[in-house]
């Protein structure tokens, strides 16, 4: 009998009792320093106008296109990507019913329409604007800048890539089963195609419609079913169509990859990376985009996404991106071994940058005293009175040519050297690998260059920022990947994953 009064409970009181203790007013609940507000004041600090563009109309007793930037970028801060969970916080979280000011939580599908059509095309937007926020606020100064990169797996599956030199390889084939296939067609069918010992798509075309008319002419009626024997014609053109089937998929595979080895079939801006999978070291070819960041006074300053493994590459459009926002490049702009380069080396001086970026034999350069001052190395040779380069057994080095540097943008010529005689050389094991005389690859400006980066980070001021260097761009890093959990991307496509990586940072 007790057991049923206990289990045979008011649960109408109960509520009751629950609904008087609740708070009328949720602003009371949240602490003073809560992270809550401080979106909260940014977002109203911002110009909109650029977001309301996107809408038609807005309809009312729903959230307004600011109190939705509050929801999206509040839940990335607690990552929460998924339109339905971010509906679901907004219906028991009181932090996002105080984002949404006495609104309804709005539906997964109007959260989901906002990102994708009004938020994605004025991101870039309003990610400047909270980054010249804080550089009026004096958070950010804008001097000095920590780059680095690192590449993020992408949503796409494992075993869907595409890879160029099998794409190629393929296509050469192809193209030599055509070469003998039209040479037949033209003396089966007395028939004469002009492709200009080139055959493309519009070579196949124009032979179908030849062929075609033939077929025309003729009367010959296209047969298919068991036990019906096709005719020779009928057997060219079903040849021929598969073959302009096949070229039309390698020249859409080559025209997506563009400059690139590699995509995936699921997400055709991800490119395969080797990618860090454990705390060993191991790596694996996975789908992945390269992340980029410019780090200033702990903030990120400008974030981008590039579907390129190289990081030399990815250095001159993300100084454009920080002149677009802040109208002015940084004075010393500080990056690893993997951006060190002579094309952006020369970008630095075009845009009055000092050159604070590594390059790649730095640290062998500077910690390997044998290695530095190795007699065989081309560098070392002594240059005589006469200006003529000379080894260590005393032979002259004579200009043989001058070539370009493939790749580079500033019209970089390298000087080929010849050894005028390596006969009978006692330092022959130590100085060159092969039976003929050693040729050595000279640029004095690029030479110059890496002394005056040595210079520059091995001062005091340059051992600062590269121990600032380790801190906050690796920081940042660990921050987004192990603090956050962030190790995946969620969208595809090169624009929502901007998007998605803008939402992060």
């Amino acid at each position: 009998m007790r057991l049923n009064k206990i289990i045979q409970r008011d649960y109408t009181s109960f509520s009751l009792y629950y609904q008087i203790k609740l708070p009328l007013d949720l602003e009371i609940s949240i602490p003073s320093d809560d992270p809550v507000r401080l979106v909260s004041a940014f977002v109203e600090e911002m110009d909109l106008s650029e977001l309301y563009k996107t809408y038609g109309r807005i309809r009312k007793n729903q959230a307004t296109p600011r109190q939705m930037l509050k929801l999206v970028i509040y839940a990335a801060m607690n990552r929460i990507y998924s339109s339905r969970d971010i509906r679901k916080a907004c219906k028991r979280d009181i932090n996002f019913m105080y984002l949404l000011e006495g609104m309804p939580a709005p539906d997964h599908a109007t959260i989901a329409r906002f990102i994708s059509l009004h938020f994605s095309a004025c991101a870039k937007v309003l990610l400047a604007q909270m980054s010249d926020l804080l550089y009026l606020l004096g958070e950010i100064s804008g001097k000095t800048i920590f780059i680095d990169g690192t590449k993020i797996e992408s949503a796409a599956n494992k075993y869907t890539f595409v890879w160029k030199r099998a794409i190629t390889k393929n296509q050469a084939r192809l193209y030599t089963k055509l070469t003998s296939f039209v040479a037949e067609c033209e003396e089966l069918y007395g028939i004469r195609t002009v492709y200009h010992d080139q055959i493309s798509i519009h070579t196949l075309k124009r032979l179908k419609k030849q062929l075609c008319r033939v077929k025309v002419q003729e009367g010959i009626v296209f047969v298919h079913g068991i036990g019906r024997r096709k005719t020779q014609l009928q057997k060219s053109l079903e040849q021929l169509d598969q073959y302009l089937e096949k070229l039309k998929e390698y020249t859409k595979k080559l025209y997506t990859l563009g400059d690139r080895n590699s995509y995936s079939k699921t997400d055709h801006d991800a490119t395969f990376m080797r990618l860090k999978r454990d705390y060993m070291g191991n790596d694996q070819l996975l789908p992945a985009y390269n992340l980029q960041t410019a780090i200033c006074d702990e903030y990120i300053a400008v974030i981008d996404v590039k579907p390129y493994a190289s990081d030399m590459e990815c250095f001159v459009p993300l100084m454009e991106k920080f002149n677009r926002t802040y109208g002015h490049y940084p004075k010393y702009p500080v990056a690893d071994a993997g951006y060190g380069s002579y094309n952006n080396y020369l970008y630095c001086e075009e845009h009055g940058m000092e050159k604070y970026m590594k390059f790649t034999m730095f640290k062998k350069e500077t910690t390997d005293k044998k290695y530095h001052e190795d007699p065989f190395r081309a560098v070392n040779f002594p240059i005589g009175d006469d200006g003529v380069m000379c080894c260590p057994n005393g032979k002259k080095f004579y200009l043989k040519y001058r070539q370009s540097v493939k790749g580079n943008n500033y019209g970089r010529q390298e000087e080929i050297y010849e050894c005028e005689d390596c006969t009978g050389c006692p330092y022959a094991d130590r100085c060159k690998k092969t039976d003929k005389n050693r040729t050595i690859r000279i640029n004095q400006e690029l030479t110059s260059m890496h002394q005056e980066v040595i210079d520059n980070l091995q001062s005091i001021h340059g051992a600062l920022l590269r121990m600032n260097r380790s801190i906050q761009a690796e920081g940042t890093f660990g921050i987004m990947k192990n603090d956050r959990w962030y190790k995946r991307i969620v969208r595809r496509g090169i624009k929502s994953v901007r998007l998605e990586v803008f939402l992060v940072s």
